[in-house]
Order: C-alpha cells, then sequence, then structure tokens
C-alpha cells in the first residue's frame, strides 16, 4: 500500500471515532509526523474558566499516536504510557498539536508532542510509548 493511501485511512479512522464526535478534531498526517487542530469550545472549560487538561491530554496523545501509527500499516497501536506537562492556560482560540517518533524498535515506540495555541504559543508538551496491538487496520476500526 502507498504511503498516502495508509495517511488517508488513519485521518478517516480517527475521524470515524465515536469519542470525537464530542471533540471535533482534525487530523492531518505527513510522512513524519501527525497533526491534530480543535477550537476551543466552553464545553471542555473547568470551574476556572479554561481548557481542562483533559483535551491537552487528548490532544497530545492523538498526536503521537498517529505518529507512531504512520510508521506500522498492519495493525493498532496502543498508548502504553504518557506523560503531560500543561505550561499555560487557554481559553479560546484553536489548539494544534504535532507529535513525532523519538525513537522506534520492533516492539516499543516513543514519541513526543507539542501543544500550542492559535499565537503558537506553546501551552503543552507529552512525551509517551506505544506498542503494537493484535487489532488489525481494517475497516472494522474504521480503517478504510
Amino acid at each position: 500500500m502507498a504511503a498516502d493511501e495508509h495517511h488517508r485511512k488513519l485521518e478517516r479512522m480517527y475521524h470515524a471515532a465515536p469519542v470525537n464526535v464530542f471533540y471535533r478534531p482534525v487530523l492531518e498526517v505527513h510522512e513524519g509526523e501527525a497533526k491534530i487542530r480543535m477550537t476551543v469550545r466552553p464545553e471542555w472549560f473547568h470551574a476556572a474558566g479554561a481548557v481542562h487538561g483533559s483535551v491537552y491530554f487528548k490532544a497530545l496523545d492523538d498526536a503521537a499516536f498517529f505518529a507512531v501509527n504512520l510508521l506500522v500499516t498492519d495493525v493498532f497501536v496502543l498508548t502504553a504510557s504518557f506523560t503531560t506537562y500543561l505550561l499555560r492556560p487557554v481559553t479560546a482560540g484553536e489548539l494544534h498539536a504535532t507529535g513525532r517518533i523519538v525513537h522506534a524498535s520492533r516492539r516499543l515506540f516513543v514519541a513526543e508532542s507539542e501543544l500550542v495555541d492559535g499565537d503558537g504559543r506553546r501551552i503543552a508538551k507529552g512525551s509517551g510509548t506505544f506498542m503494537r496491538s493484535t487489532v488489525a487496520l481494517g475497516p472494522e476500526v474504521g480503517y478504510e
């Protein structure tokens, strides 16, 4: 399968995931990196009126995860661990997460991601380890 076809299938799989009905993110994957874009919504705010850290985690984890799944073309990968560093609050605009692989072996992958606001200010950073699963990439998981 051509790389471009794999990329488009990953994007369609992501957009079809039920959880993304709530967040409405947009994924773009290119050779070597994955980018997530999300428009801030008040439904994501904690009691102090800024975006909850769970949204930061989702954007960072998704970007790192799909950077890894760019390399893995036969099965779904799984997040084994993920560390999130929350650097500043955000209350409006867009969130942009970019994920890149920093290590790849047969069984273990390490990826990092960065989250910036619409003005390019870094608001969070993350890194995680990912592993191959036994779930085949196919129509059953939206990979089509």
